[in-house]
């Protein structure tokens, strides 16, 4: 129980951080900024913008494809300019809309769709061509989650685990002039499970996830492929609990490469699919393929009065290893938008597993759980 409290105050802890961390970009500031630089520049004239959380809205309907490019390069330079996303709407109608939204009841904020988005190029930039994956348990990112498991085939039902790690585009560049963009970079990972139940906590699990990846993204396509390696290692606390039972630790580790494609549909909703393979395993009786796949809804609509949005993501994965079964995770909850962390967004999520656990040591276990966790993603 000392432990559970301890895990509760961590938990309480980054929420608190997050607030006092978090600084909102002054939209209004930058769209005036953005008009300027638009003028100076490039001799162009919008001085109705639309910014939203850092992301500038251009209205590209009447420019040519090297004036728009010029001014997607000049404004991904201002700073604290997330993304920058072309809509097809010219810079009248552009005007227009704005006015009509601005009669909108406040309260409840909708985010129009645009043809596509324009991350920042060059060395180190920000955001992803490619979202995370938002119910995958093995997607690199930092979280804390309590989970109650149903079953018993696990070391323990009161189970704390907690991941950190990223995706780091290393360099993002373009296609020539058109919207497409491409960039490479590392993701790296560790999940480690702890048993709340056991009297110092146990450490029961940790796993190492370390590959070279790159992306592509054009309008409302993405695609992320990757090479990995995984390892996987037992706590010490739980190897001395077991060490006069029959317990059979695996020396668990390989290296593979997988593919995922992904598409934007309207209304926020989003689906996946990929699959890979192990090329080098240990043991060597691991079986090769996989597969993966999954649908997330996340809602276009924000609560401007608790800088809201709910979103639900469901994450489907096959092992030939286990027969081709459904390992079903689930989650739910809200992202706060504008509450940012080093640019990380902030969710509370509650969720459900259902399936042979990720947990590498325990890959042959079958488990259930509930839960809920605090996760940051850039």
């Amino acid at each position: 129980m000392a432990k559970l409290r301890f895990f509760s105050a961590l938990f309480a802890l980054l929420l608190v951080t997050s607030y006092v961390s978090a600084s909102s970009t002054d939209d209004a500031y930058i769209a005036g900024y953005a008009a300027g630089v638009l003028k100076q520049n490039i001799n162009l004239d919008m001085p109705s913008l639309k910014v939203q959380d850092g992301v500038i809205t251009l209205p590209s309907g009447s420019l040519d494809d090297d004036v728009r490019a010029k001014a997607v390069q000049r404004l991904s330079e201002i700073p604290g300019v997330e993304a920058v996303k072309l809509s097809e709407m010219t810079s009248e109608e552009s005007g227009a809309a704005l006015s009509q939204q601005e009669q909108v009841p406040a309260g409840m904020e909708t985010v129009s769709s645009t043809d596509a988005t324009i991350l920042p190029t060059g060395l180190l930039p920000r955001g992803h061509l490619f979202k995370p994956l938002l119910a995958d348990p093995r997607w690199a990112h930092f979280s804390a989650a309590y989970r109650n498991y149903q079953t018993t085939n696990f070391d323990g039902r009161d189970i704390a685990s907690v991941s950190f790690g990223e995706t780091i585009p290393f360099y993002r560049g373009s296609f020539g002039q058109s919207t497409a963009q491409w960039e490479a970079g590392i993701q790296a990972g560790v999940f480690s499970d702890f048993n709340l139940g056991a009297s110092s906590s146990d450490l029961l699990n940790t796993d190492f996830i370390a590959s070279a990846y790159s992306s592509a993204r054009v309008g409302n396509f993405s695609a992320f492929g990757r090479i990995y390696h995984q390892s996987s290692h037992l706590g010490d606390e739980f190897l001395l609990r077991k060490i006069d039972t029959k317990f059979e630790r695996v020396n668990l580790s390989y290296e593979g490469a997988d593919l995922k494609l992904s598409y934007e549909l309207p209304y926020g909703v989003r689906v996946y699919g990929g699959g890979g393979g192990l090329f080098h395993r240990e043991p060597s009786a691991l079986r090769i393929w996989s597969t993966q796949y999954g649908i997330e809804f996340r809602s276009p609509w924000r609560l401007d009065f608790a800088s809201l949005r709910p979103i639900i993501a469901a994450d489907f994965k096959n092992f030939d290893e286990n027969n081709w079964s459904t390992d079903i995770s689930a989650r739910a909850g809200v992202e706060f938008s504008n509450l940012q962390l080093l640019d990380r967004k902030l969710q509370i999520l509650v969720e459900y597993f259902n399936g042979y656990t990720p947990s590498g040591q325990f890959y042959k276990s079958k488990v259930e759980y509930i839960g809920v966790g605090a996760h940051y993603h850039f």
